[in-house]
């Protein structure tokens, strides 16, 4: 059967499941106790291994075998979540990742992840690395032992304690040989040989008789009484040839009293139910891993009544269909304008109802091309959390407007900018805790990622609580570089410093890292954001942080925009950005400071001609006593500016000037009309500082 027909399916549903388990697991990290959570995660870790499995992917489903062992362990209650498990995870998750990209590539997802499953292993095991990452520590041989007690019968736990109450050393200890070993039982025998010169052993896993028959793996476990300490037993059994790592750990009154209870415990669950009373027919137990036949009747049913409701679609139809739709938009509009001439009741009624129905139609094109911006945030939470925890910094990351919505096209580039600016306001933004403390913050920082709409536009900022920007740093790093000279930089304002930032390989990093200090970043974050016709702004106050602020406009979508005439040329204002139209006497405009404000609602805004800003030469409206104004608005800020005539509203469809004409100051596009013009879009952002 060829599965190749169904691998865009399994790499879409592999890169949603991994996504979930990243959250998911972001989530356990938070409250390692929701054993909710951790059924959530096995879930999406089963349901990939099998996808993997039927695809042939076997290092994939491999490796998740490994992950679903431990996640097994967790949800059971037989393993309790720590630092060191949540890490080998994320490891995990990381490495699926790339096996996924990998197969996305044409590969055939395959990976080294021997060292990652072998810690997987150790996890299942019990083994806890030690502080120096040598294998298993103390605290790994006191877990196993406490895994082990029901083979440990009365009488040898009684010994054991008696031992301790004496005054002798009660150890654990583990004993691993080297797998290139052809005599592993002589080793063994060497080994307890040596043991017994200096104590006792009680019991071993496996047994005695099995180790001599060479009937286990690589290791071998035993509780031991002696004089000596655990350090020097371990210096003692590391002196036979072929010995890989040894173990050893003391066992004290306490300990030994939990693995009495635990003996107990693990007895009881292994003991035959009581005989049934005569008058009481025995009771059969039920089986506990099939449901019950009602909810095996019902579970079927439940996922048969309610089909997947969603399908993926191939962006470049969604791209061929909005085309279409935009082509369609056009007709209607000049439609409506011929049967307005004509004045043709039918054909009124006609083009009324065509409208009404492509207007139905254009809705839909539009949602199914705009979504959300959480399919790009929902990948930083994890990004933030390795980074700091490599930074050694304390970070709380708050993500808001989420839901805004972007086209779909915008969402799949702006990932990487938004990469670039959250690396640098974790590295540079964001101090060390000890420079925190020392500045009276608290020790966890906050990065607050928010995206929201204004006017035509989204806006996404990351503002963080850090030391903000450093004028003098970043001067002296730019004439370091020669990309200022130092009588340039004593004429620059604050916001002309915080732009040099931008520039080519800039960087204020004084130490090369993975992270930073190689010159490569904002500039790239410009270039990549100016190419999607947006720009970014820096607001920073040292001492209390900085706010990156990233403008983008809806390049391709259909908007709804205010007609205006400037003598024989027309343009489109989107509606979205107008606050009201008007009109305004000569007499009321005033110049301020150099500047001309009129009076609006209370206050004094700017006042801009069009005319002279696009120098229309056909039209001059000094001559005039009254003048059309438009109010337009870009967050708090108001301007207001100066029209020939309003034509009306209209839907207009957004096309890119491309690059046959440079980038125009106050343009965002350009849109056909409906009698077969050309109008430009004014940007409304371009005249608001």
């Amino acid at each position: 059967m060829d599965m190749n027909q169904y691998l865009s399916m399994f790499i879409d549903e592999s890169n949603d499941h991994l996504q979930s388990l990243n959250e998911n697991m972001m989530g356990l990290e938070a409250n390692p106790e929701d054993l909710g959570i951790v059924q959530v995660i096995f879930r999406s870790a089963h349901t990939l291994k099998g996808m993997a499995a039927t695809m042939g992917f076997e290092d994939l489903a491999s490796l998740t075998h490994q992950m679903e062992n431990v996640l097994d362990l967790v949800r059971n209650s037989k393993l309790v979540m720590q630092d060191f498990i949540f890490d080998t995870l994320f490891k995990s998750l990381d490495a699926l990742e790339a096996m996924v990209q990998d197969i996305t590539g044409g590969g055939e997802g395959k990976a080294d992840v021997s060292s990652i499953v072998a810690s997987l292993q150790a996890i299942v095991r019990g083994e806890v690395p030690s502080a120096q990452g040598e294998g298993p520590g103390p605290a790994a041989a006191a877990s196993k032992a406490m895994e082990t007690p029901a083979l440990l019968d009365e009488f040898q736990l009684s010994v054991l304690e008696q031992s301790i109450q004496a005054g002798h050393q009660v150890l654990f200890i583990e004993v691993t040989i080297r797998e290139d070993c052809q005599l592993r039982a002589v080793r063994a025998y060497m080994v307890f040989e040596l043991l017994e010169r200096f104590g006792e052993v009680v019991k071993s896993f496996p047994s005695v008789q099995d180790i001599e028959q060479e009937k286990f793996d690589f290791s071998f476990s035993l509780y031991y009484i002696s004089q000596k300490t655990a350090e020097e037993m371990q210096t003692l059994i590391m002196g036979v040839s072929e010995i890989d790592k040894v173990t050893s750990v003391a066992l004290d009154a306490e300990l030994l009293g939990q693995l009495g209870q635990a003996a107990v415990a693990a007895t009881a669950e292994q003991a035959p139910p009581a005989p049934a009373r005569e008058n009481t027919p025995p009771v059969t137990p039920a089986p506990a891993a099939p449901p019950k036949k009602e909810e095996a009747k019902k579970a079927p049913a439940k996922s048969a009544g309610a089909p997947s409701r969603t399908i993926r679609v191939d962006i470049d139809r969604l791209d061929v269909l909005m085309n279409l739709l935009s082509e369609l938009l056009i007709d209607r509009v000049r439609l409506e304008q011929h049967a307005s001439d004509i004045q043709s009741g039918e054909l009124t009624e006609t083009v009324e109802h065509m409208s009404r129905v492509s207007a139905d139609l254009q809705n839909i094109v539009m949602k199914l091309r705009m979504v959300p911006v959480d399919t790009v945030f929902n990948r930083f939470p994890r990004m933030v959390r390795d980074l700091a925890k490599s930074l050694d910094k304390k970070v709380d990351l708050v993500i808001t407007g989420a839901e805004t919505e972007l086209d779909r096209t915008v969402v799949d580039e702006i990932g990487d900018p938004l990469v670039h600016l959250l690396r640098n306001a974790l590295d540079h933004g964001v101090e060390s805790v000890a420079d925190r403390v020392a500045a009276g913050k608290p020790e966890m920082g906050t990065i607050q990622l928010r995206a929201f709409h204004s006017g035509n536009h989204v806006f996404i900022e990351i503002q963080d609580d850090g030391a903000g920007i450093s004028r003098e740093k970043v001067l002296k790093s730019a004439m370091n570089k020669g990309i200022v000279t130092a009588e340039q930089a004593a004429a620059m304002s604050d916001n002309e410093a915080h732009q040099l930032l931008f520039a080519a390989g800039f960087s204020t990093a004084e130490v090369i890292s993975d992270i930073s200090g190689r010159g490569v970043g904002l500039d790239v974050v410009k270039a990549k954001i100016s190419s999607l016709g947006g720009n970014v702004t820096i607001y920073s106050t040292p001492g209390k942080g900085t706010t990156f602020s990233v403008q983008l406009p809806l390049t391709l979508s259909i908007i709804a925009a205010m007609l205006v005439r400037l003598g024989p040329e027309k343009y489109a204002i989107p509606l979205s950005s107008i606050v009201e139209t008007g009109i305004v006497k000569r007499s009321q405009i005033r110049s301020v400071h150099g500047a001309k404000m009129v009076e609006f609602r209370g206050s004094h805004i700017p006042i801009v001609s069009l005319s002279s800003f696009f120098n229309v030469s056909d039209y001059d409206e000094t001559g005039e006593e009254e003048t059309e104004i438009i109010v337009i608005r870009k967050g708090d800020k108001l301007v207001a500016l100066t029209v020939q005539d309003f034509i009306g509203q209209n839907e207009i469809v957004i096309k890119n000037l491309g690059k046959y004409l440079p980038n125009i100051q106050g343009i965002s596009g350009g849109t056909i009309l409906g009698d077969g013009q050309v109008a430009l879009i004014i940007d409304p952002n371009a005249f608001i500082k």
